[in-house]
């Protein structure tokens, strides 16, 4: 039932904003896997904005984290992200962790607002999902559980 009325919710949702619209425009249409491929300015040094400025992973996953990272993500993100690379809502998870440094990632997690206001591959990001990512409100042993989980999703071992 929470995921039937967590459904129509959604779909209201992004009916509101111009889900179903269709608009023409003048410039080349962005291809949305394009957006991954972008570097990162350097003022950032590819790590966003955030507290996270060093984080130093292990070659293996820690498979307690990954779990606690899967029910965070089935609780909190799942709505809205698909462990493959198909956008739902928001862009899929699949290869994330090959893409993006583990700073970025647990920057735009905990610290989305600032993210999405002024870093350029998650104002890019926005640009092209549409719907503003809501802050979690992760504690940040939530946030490295999360990121395990990812890891784990892209292979991993």
């Amino acid at each position: 039932m929470k995921k039937q009325l967590l459904f129509i919710s959604l779909a209201a949702l992004m009916q509101s904003c111009g889900g179903g619209a269709t608009e023409q425009k003048t410039e080349q249409a962005v291809d949305p896997s394009s957006l991954y491929d972008r570097p990162q300015p350097k003022n950032n040094d590819e790590k966003g904005i955030g507290k996270f400025t060093d984080v130093q992973l292990a070659e293996m996953l820690d498979h307690a984290k990954a779990t606690n990272g899967e029910k965070v993500y089935d609780v909190k993100c799942q709505a809205c992200h698909k462990l493959t690379d198909e956008k739902l809502v928001g862009p899929g998870w699949a290869g994330v962790t090959t893409r993006r440094k583990p700073e970025w990632i647990l920057n735009f997690i905990t610290n989305v607002d600032e993210m999405l206001s002024r870093d350029p591959v998650a104002m890019a990001q926005l640009e092209e999902c549409l719907v503003r990512m809501p802050n979690q409100q992760l504690t940040d042993d939530d946030a490295f559980s999360v990121l395990e989980f990812m890891r784990k999703n892209d292979g991993v071992k």
